[in-house]
C-alpha cells in the first residue's frame, strides 16, 4: 500500500471517529429555554415545557441521552419525567438527533406543587449511553423559581349553601264565607245565615279577635248580582245586598264583642260577567265554547244578555246551573298571625328548646354569629327534629367553617340520608372533597347541586383548582370574594379584580395580599407595601410568604419584611 492510500484510509476513519466513538460534550445551559420561567402554579400542578436546541456536530451518533428534570428546594429534589434521545446509529424509538444538523427536542415538565416549591431551581440531568457504557454529564439550570399565586385559591372560604327555614314572623290567612240570595231578591235568609259555612266565619273572627299572637288587619264584604236581568235593577239588587250583609256582620261583630278588626270594607258589582264566564267554562255545558263566544263579541252588557237569552237551547241550563251561584255576598276576614319575636325565639332556646318548631329553630341560629351558638342550635334541631335534613345539614356548614372538615362531611352525609334529593347536602359534599383535593368526587357531588345560589363559588374554586381559569371567572360570576378576585387576577382582568376586592365587606389578609399583588402586576409600589403591610398585620405568617414570593422580586419589601 502506497503511503498516499494509507493516508486515506487515516483520515477516512477519523471521520468516523468523530461522529460515534468521542465521548458527548457537555450540554450548556443556552441551549435551553424554559416556558414559562419562573414556573407557574396551574391548578395544584406546576407544568412547564423546556425545548431544547441541539447545534450541528454535537450530538454523537451512537449516543443515547437520557434527560431527567429536576426541581430542587429546601434542601431535596424531585425528578420528573425522563426523555430519551439518540443518535443517528442508535436503534431504537427515540427521538433522533442529527449529528450534522443538530435538532430540537422537547421536554415536558409537571410536578405537583408544594409551597416549599416558591424558592426553586430546575435543573436537567444528563445520563448518556454509548454501546453498554454509561457516564453522567453535568446538570444545566433551565429555570428559576415558582410563581405560586393561582396556590392561594381556598375551598375552605367558600360558604357551604344553607338549608333555608320557613319562618315567618307574620302569616296571613283568610277566613270567608258566602251568603246565597234567590233570584231578584236582596233580604237575608235564616238558612244562609246559619250555614256552617257562615258560623265557622264567625267563630274564625271571634277566636281571632281573642288571641294575642293574631291580628285582624280588614273584613271586606263583596256582593254580586247575577247577569240577567236590566243594568239598572242587578245595580239597585247588588247595592241593598251589599248593605243587607254589612247590617248582618255589623250586628255580629257587636254580639260577639269584637271591636277590633282593621277597616270594614264593602263593594258591589252589579253584573258579575267574569264570574259568569268562569263558571261557564268550568262546566259541562255543551254549547259553553258559543256562550263565551258571545262574551267576547259583545262588551255591551244588555246587548250580551240579549244574546245569551236568543241561544235557547242552552239558557235554562244556565239559569239552573250557573246563574243562581252568582247571586251572593262574599264575607273574607284577613287575620295576621304574628309569630314569636327574636326575642322570644333566643328566649325559648335558651330555657326550652322542644317548645319551639323546626323553623323556628332554624331562624334563631341565624340571629346570631357565634358559631359555637349556631352549633348548639343546630344539634337541638336535628335532636328534636331527626326526620329534618335541614338542621344536619346547616351543621355541617358550621363544623365547615370552623375547619372540622371530618366532621362536617359526617353532618352532610347524614342530611343526604334523610333527603336524598336535598341538594344543599350535595353541594357541600362536594366542598369537602375540593377541601381535601378530591376533584373527582367533588364534580360528582357538584353534578347533583343545581339551583344551589352557592354553587357558583363552588364550581369557581374547582376550576381554579383544575387550571381552568376562564370557567372560574365564568362560574364565580358578580360574586365578591378572594377567590373570585384571584380568577381575575389569573385572567388578567386587573381592573374587575381590583373592583372584586373592594367590593369585599369583611376584608381579611388574603384580601389585602392579592391587592398587593394587583399592585406587583401593574407596577404600582405603594399599592404594593401598603397592602402587604396590612395583610402582614393581619396574618404575619405572611411575610415569610412575601418573602419567598417571585411576584414581588422586583420590589424592595425591607420596611414591610
Amino acid at each position: 500500500m502506497d503511503k498516499k492510500s494509507a493516508f486515506s484510509l487515516l483520515f477516512g476513519s477519523a471521520i468516523v471517529l468523530t461522529g460515534c466513538s468521542k465521548k458527548m460534550n457537555q450540554f450548556a445551559a443556552d441551549y435551553f429555554s424554559t416556558n414559562p420561567n419562573p414556573l407557574e402554579v396551574v391548578g395544584q400542578n406546576v407544568p412547564a415545557t423546556v425545548t431544547g436546541n441541539i447545534p450541528p456536530k454535537f450530538f454523537v451518533k451512537n449516543a443515547t441521552v437520557t434527560v431527567t428534570p429536576y426541581l430542587t428546594f429546601n434542601g431535596t429534589e424531585v425528578a420528573g419525567t425522563a426523555q430519551a434521545f439518540q443518535g443517528e446509529k442508535v436503534r431504537g424509538n427515540n427521538r433522533v438527533i442529527s449529528y450534522d444538523n443538530g435538532g430540537t427536542v422537547t421536554i415536558p415538565v409537571n410536578y405537583a406543587y408544594q409551597p416549599e416549591m416558591q424558592r426553586s431551581e430546575l435543573y436537567l440531568g444528563f445520563t448518556v449511553d454509548q454501546k453498554g457504557k454509561q457516564y453522567v454529564l453535568p446538570r444545566v439550570k433551565v429555570a428559576d423559581g415558582i410563581i405560586a399565586t393561582a396556590a392561594l385559591a381556598d375551598a375552605g372560604t367558600v360558604d357551604p349553601a344553607t338549608a333555608a327555614d320557613k319562618f315567618q314572623r307574620i302569616i296571613n290567612e283568610k277566613y270567608s264565607a258566602d251568603i246565597h240570595f234567590l233570584i231578584n231578591q236582596a233580604n237575608l235568609r235564616e238558612s244562609e245565615l246559619k250555614s256552617d259555612e257562615v258560623l265557622r266565619l264567625n267563630r274564625d273572627i271571634k277566636a281571632a279577635a281573642g288571641d294575642e299572637s293574631r291580628k285582624i288587619e280588614e273584613i271586606n264584604i263583596q256582593s254580586y248580582a247575577s247577569p240577567d236581568g236590566s243594568l239598572d235593577f242587578n245595580t239597585k239588587l247588588a247595592q241593598n245586598r251589599e248593605t243587607n250583609t254589612q247590617g248582618y256582620l255589623t250586628n255580629q261583630l257587636k254580639k260577639d264583642k269584637v271591636t277590633e278588626f282593621g277597616e270594614l270594607t264593602a263593594n258591589f258589582t252589579p253584573e258579575d260577567w267574569e264570574g259568569f264566564q268562569k263558571l261557564v267554562a268550568a262546566s259541562n255545558i255543551q254549547d259553553k265554547e258559543l256562550i263565551i263566544s258571545v262574551l267576547s263579541m259583545y262588551k255591551d252588557p244588555e246587548q250580551r244578555e240579549r244574546e245569551i237569552r236568543n241561544l235557547s237551547s242552552v239558557f235554562d241550563q244556565l239559569a239552573d246551573e250557573i246563574l243562581p251561584q252568582l247571586r251572593y255576598s262574599r264575607i273574607t276576614a284577613s287575620v295576621n298571625v304574628i309569630g314569636k319575636s327574636d326575642e322570644e325565639i333566643n328566649k325559648a332556646f335558651d330555657t326550652d328548646p322542644s317548645t319551639l318548631s323546626v323553623d323556628e329553630l332554624l331562624y334563631g341560629a341565624t340571629l346570631t354569629d357565634d358559631l359555637n351558638r349556631k352549633k348548639a342550635i343546630y344539634t337541638a334541631a336535628t335532636n328534636l327534629y331527626p326526620n329534618d335534613y335541614r338542621g344536619y345539614n346547616n351543621l355541617g356548614k358550621v363544623l365547615y367553617q370552623q375547619g372540622d372538615y371530618d366532621a362536617a362531611m359526617a353532618s352532610f352525609k347524614k342530611a343526604a340520608r334523610v333527603n336524598s334529593s336535598a341538594p344543599e347536602a350535595q353541594m357541600n359534599q362536594g366542598l369537602v372533597a375540593l377541601v381535601n383535593n378530591d376533584l373527582r368526587a367533588a364534580n360528582q357531588s357538584f353534578g347533583k347541586a343545581g339551583g344551589v345560589p352557592e354553587l357558583g363559588s363552588a364550581l369557581g374554586v374547582y376550576y381554579l383548582q383544575q387550571g381552568d381559569v376562564n370557567a372560574a371567572v365564568k362560574a364565580f360570576g358578580n360574586d365578591k370574594s378572594n377567590n373570585a378576585a384571584l380568577a381575575q387576577i389569573l385572567s388578567k382582568d386587573y381592573s374587575k379584580a381590583k373592583s372584586t376586592l373592594a367590593a369585599i365587606q369583611a376584608p381579611d389578609a388574603t384580601t389585602y395580599y392579592l391587592m398587593a399583588i394587583l399592585g406587583a402586576r401593574t407596577n404600582n409600589e405603594q399599592m404594593v407595601t401598603s397592602n402587604l403591610r396590612q395583610a402582614i398585620k393581619l396574618d404575619n405568617k405572611l411575610a415569610k410568604q412575601a418573602a419567598n414570593d417571585l411576584e414581588f422580586s422586583r420590589f424592595n419589601l425591607s420596611s414591610v419584611l
